[in-house]
């Protein structure tokens, strides 16, 4: 069973905070976190993300971005990367972390889940929805 799961992207502060949140909403009792590849260290997470997460009623309060690295990867049994790159970036820093990398849209036929990064809202929207039906999917499979 994984007990602790850790949500990658790239800057840390649009899409993996919301995996992060939506996760520990389902999963409380577990440990999870999140991080960057080439994280926007001690960021708060991006306006942007804060307000269509309160929209749906989840909170980014005291968010702060954290840089991804082989020390960290290493304290989870599970680590969740948006893009197909991060996986690549992620066995490059840490090989060793290969086999318990998977895509954060891997049941939603392995989809990479985009950037929003300085989009329109209605981005941050779409993504916030791909992360959660995401996150639903994971929900399943980690609970069964």
């Amino acid at each position: 069973m994984f007990n602790s799961i850790l949500v990658v992207c790239t800057g840390n502060i649009c899409r993996s905070p919301i995996g992060e949140r939506l996760l520990k909403e389902a999963f409380p009792d577990k440990k999870i976190d999140s991080a960057g590849t080439g994280a926007l260290v001690e960021y708060p997470a991006d306006q942007s993300s804060i307000k269509v997460a309160s929209k749906h009623g989840l909170s980014l309060d005291g968010h702060v971005g954290k840089q991804f690295t082989s020390a960290l990867g290493r304290q989870y049994d599970l680590i969740l990367a948006m893009e197909q790159s991060h996986i690549e970036q992620i066995g490059r820093i840490a090989p060793e972390l290969r086999g318990k990398t998977m895509l954060f849209g891997r049941w939603l036929e392995n989809r990479d889940i985009p950037d929003p990064y300085r989009k329109s809202d209605e981005a941050f929207e779409s993504v916030y929805q791909l992360i959660d039906q995401a996150c639903q999917r994971w929900v399943d499979k980690l609970s069964g």
